[in-house]
């Protein structure tokens, strides 16, 4: 693996050389193709590509800078939307062959913020079929392999947007997180990837507004304070979204530094009992000392998560009635085996069981929050597993442990969704076959700005984020 090097600057650092006049939008834009015609093919990361848009953007950028308009924080930053945001004018297949040749006439919110805040849209990034499963693969695109090692997967559903990162095909890149989507592939792939609280960053437009158990939009950067950078861009309240948080996201702008010392947090290896591979506890337990180092008071101890499994495969399951119901009914074959089996499953659960599932959650968020006002952060692992065969669709078992369906194996990352608290996955080390595995940073409800803060305590020891896979020579 190779340090990162000029090619590869923070979206942070860009940003600043791009207001100083170093190098101009034109010039990075056009950079950033070059990767992308070079190495994407390996991958596989960016689906579509609009390079002769990205050019123009970045020749309009370069003008307006010129004449002395104000610039927004992500001026002449390429970036790279995943298939489920619209984009106007850009198809938006959802990575399903129903959805093969759509293109929406209007943004998402998160893209209409980066266009806002003066970033270029590149293109799309590669995901699983509508967002279902930590795999990326679809029948539209095919996989997106592992920049690390291209034998294996990526992760997902963000996979395509952690492997463009990575390989330095983008500055920054957005995705989605219900179960570990946005944690993830920025676990598998070396990068930072953010989950926020419910409603910190709008989602619209979506199928159900209501929904506190639906698939978050978040950031995903190489370092955390490209995270925050992008935050403070695409957080903030809309009216199109009845749960979005008020508050803009300037306290995101730029994270000072904090002394964590007597900081008292929790080390849990596997939550309270989940299998997971001795790989990812191994290198885990070898950045332990790091928490230290910074002065923290670091306790052995695990939130009781006692019926997250069931709250989340309930709620998911009803979700997925509400998105495929009428489209099981009318055209089975056009959704993909693992759709299937979720939608029928929610069809099939009756209203005492949703109601049960909805008691469980408010007694793991009260537990959770009681837990957390004795630890401000909660270290976990982000994956039970290292990065798998790209023709394996999921594990089928952990450390002997079987997987009884395809969500079974995140367990560690849905688990902590079930709670609403925000959680980050930071670059933490390499398994011997050099796999990256990151660690995942969970925070006190609605706190990202503290959040952010650690995890760059944590990111600045280690470095590890600095290691760029092989393949980019």
């Amino acid at each position: 693996m190779r340090l990162v090097d000029e090619c590869l600057p923070s979206a942070t650092e860009l940003a600043r050389r791009i207001r100083a006049r170093e190098v101009s939008a034109l010039e990075t834009v056009t950079a950033h193709l070059a990767r992308i015609e070079r190495v994407n093919p390996a991958v596989n990361a960016i689906v579509t590509l609009d390079a002769d848009g990205a050019l123009a953007a970045a020749r309009r950028a370069d003008e307006a800078q010129a004449r002395g308009e104000e610039l927004g924080p992500l001026h002449g930053l390429p970036v790279a939307h995943k298939d489920v945001f619209f984009t106007r004018g850009m198809r938006t297949t959802f990575g399903s062959p129903i959805f093969r040749d759509f293109v929406p006439d209007h943004d998402s919110i998160i893209v209409e913020r980066q266009r806002r805040a003066g970033a270029i849209t590149i293109g799309k990034t590669n995901m699983p079929e509508f967002g279902a499963g930590s795999q990326t693969f679809n029948e539209v695109f095919g996989a997106t392999r592992n920049p690390y090692d291209p034998s294996k997967t990526c992760g997902g559903s963000s996979g395509g947007s952690a492997v463009a990162l990575a390989c330095g095909m983008v500055a920054l890149a957005d995705g989605t997180d219900l179960g570990g989507s946005l944690r993830n592939p920025a676990n598998f792939c070396n990068v930072v990837g953010l989950r926020p609280s419910v409603g910190r960053v709008p989602m619209w437009p979506t199928q159900d507004a209501w929904n506190t158990l639906a698939a978050l939009a978040g950031p995903m950067a190489r370092t955390v304070d490209d995270v925050a950078l992008f935050l403070s861009v695409i957080a903030g309240p809309d009216a199109r979204d009845p749960l979005a948080l008020d508050g803009t996201g300037a306290a995101y702008a730029t994270i000072d530094e904090r002394d964590f010392r007597g900081t008292r947090i929790a080390w849990s290896a596997d939550l309270g009992g989940l299998p997971v591979e001795r790989a990812v506890t191994a290198v885990l337990a070898s950045q332990r000392g790091v928490f230290d180092d910074i002065g923290c008071a670091v306790e052995d101890a695990s939130p009781n998560l006692t019926g997250a499994d069931e709250v989340f495969l309930t709620l998911r399951s009803v979700s997925f009635v509400n998105a495929f119901g009428e489209l099981l009914e009318r055209d089975p074959g056009a959704l993909k085996e693992t759709i299937v089996w979720n939608t029928r499953y929610g069809r099939a659960l009756s209203g005492t069981e949703a109601g049960r599932a909805a008691g469980l959650r408010s007694q793991i968020f009260a537990r959770m929050h009681t837990f957390m006002e004795r630890y401000e952060f909660l270290i976990a692992p982000v994956n039970q597993v290292a990065p798998f065969p790209i023709e394996q669709e999921y594990p089928t078992e952990i450390d002997g442990v079987a997987m009884r369906s395809y969500i079974d194996w995140m367990q560690s990352c849905s688990a902590i969704t079930v709670t609403g608290h925000p959680a980050i996955s930071v670059p933490c080390g390499f398994t011997p076959d050099g796999l990256p595995v990151g660690i995942q940073i969970v925070g006190r409800y609605r706190e990202e700005r503290s959040l952010l803060q650690f995890a760059r305590a944590f990111e600045q020891r280690t470095q590890t984020g600095l290691l760029r896979p092989p393949l980019l020579g």
